[in-house]
């Protein structure tokens, strides 16, 4: 799925005591420069073999549960698995990046979660295949935590919104094209040929990395304040509007993971039948959120950040009841209203994070993915369950459940604007 440039944001190490040191700012990077071009397209390669990694499997499930003769749900913990093992990495890998360089933490990070993609295809067992998903997962968050951090050190301030825009395109296409191709290769030559595919596309947008990204110039290491790091996340903890956000990045991606875990499951069953490959072309509605992850700053300046999360809410939810009807017209349309409102929600509430925390905005960035993504694993799975148990009305009831909280926290936060509590309450 695309991450928004906050998502990237949570890339600045927790506890660094500085990053960039203010005079070589004018000594970055700036458009017109051979490294500035050779840096923005590694970023966009490293993001590419990210996201082709993270969600390889997604696009699979169907003939993983046919071959290993799984559930949905157990299926769906071949996904989960890979983006709870990424939350979980997130804090230290930022942490490791401070001590060892940017550079290098980001080429280890990417080469060994392609590495470990290599050994997927010979899997014994689901349970293999889920440790070794949530080992990669774990690899892979030296990537989403780093590159922001990489990029304000290396890059000009004035030319960073470009390069930073460059690398979550580089996020958007490698996740649309991880479940497309290894969907596209599985429903030919079955779910291993699948995840090879996925690897080999991997390990060429690794090598274009290695290649073409630049010798950090601006790196100071930074050690690693324990003790501050502590106060800073749980100041952010303490902070009411934070938490709001937090829980809404884990509602909204609950709903996306419940959806796309189970959406190909349904293609291909009664009443449309679809075939396997027609199936897994499904995931080009992905495209649909660049356009709203766009609209979303500007409907922001008319609508407000609530207003916009409640457009954001009520569109996942049209698009959410529309799929329930056994129609294949209203159940497409019905995924591009969810895909839309999911990105409008997700980048409105990530990119208020970054203007709600008054100090340690790395920290309050990285807390938020680490809800996003465990909100992923959850609704994935428990998604998937239900839709095991009771079909496609159970997947979509558990994201109109989490649509109802959504709403809930999105009401409070409007109650408390027009009534203020008292500090502290």
């Amino acid at each position: 799925m695309p991450p928004t440039t906050t998502e990237a944001s949570a890339a600045s190490a927790p506890g660094a005591v500085r990053s960039v040191q203010p005079h070589t700012s004018d000594l970055r990077l700036r458009p017109g420069q051979r490294d500035f071009r050779r840096s923005n397209l590694a970023l966009f390669a490293a993001g590419v073999a990210t996201f082709v990694l993270l969600y390889a499997t997604q696009g699979l499930l169907p003939q993983l549960c046919d071959d290993l003769h799984l559930t949905p749900g157990q299926a769906s913990w071949t996904a989960s698995a890979a983006t709870l093992g990424l939350a979980l990495g997130l804090l230290p890998a930022s942490a490791l990046s401070d001590r060892y360089g940017r550079t290098a933490v980001m080429t280890g990070s990417v080469l060994a979660a392609a590495l470990l993609a290599l050994a997927l295809p010979f899997a014994p067992s689901i349970g293999v295949l889920v440790a070794l998903r949530a080992v990669q997962g774990v690899a892979l968050a030296g990537l989403p935590a780093t590159a922001m951090a990489y990029l304000a050190e290396e890059i000009h301030p004035a030319a960073l919104p470009s390069a930073m825009g460059l690398y979550v395109a580089g996020n958007s296409i490698g996740g649309m094209a991880g479940r497309l191709l290894a969907g596209w290769t599985g429903a030919a030559w079955g779910w291993r040929w699948g995840l090879a595919s996925s690897a080999l596309l991997a390990l060429l947008a690794v090598l274009a990395f290695r290649l073409l990204i630049p010798t950090a110039r601006h790196f100071r290491r930074t050690p690693l304040d324990a003790r501050a790091l502590a106060r800073t996340i749980g100041a952010h903890l303490g902070n009411p509007l934070l938490l709001r956000l937090y829980a809404l990045g884990l509602l909204f991606m609950a709903v996306f993971g419940a959806v796309y875990n189970t959406v190909g499951f349904r293609l291909i069953a009664a009443p449309f039948h679809l075939p396997q490959s027609i199936a897994a072309s499904i995931f080009l509605v992905y495209l649909v959120g660049t356009g709203t992850s766009a609209a979303a700053g500007r409907l922001g300046a008319v609508l407000g950040r609530r207003g916009t999360l409640y457009l954001a809410i009520g569109l996942t939810t049209a698009g959410l009841l529309l799929s329930l009807t056994p129609s294949l017209l209203c159940a497409l349309l019905g995924l591009v209203l969810i895909t839309g409102g999911f990105f409008a929600g997700h980048a409105t509430a990530s990119s208020a994070v970054g203007r709600t925390a008054e100090h340690g905005r790395a920290q309050a960035s990285a807390l938020y993915l680490i809800a996003y993504y465990l909100g992923n694993s959850l609704g994935g799975t428990v998604g998937a369950d239900a839709y095991h148990a009771v079909g496609w009305g159970g997947a979509a009831g558990v994201g109109l459940v989490a649509m109802v909280l959504a709403a809930s926290v999105t009401g409070y936060a409007s109650w408390r604007a027009v009534r203020p509590v008292p500090a502290g309450a």
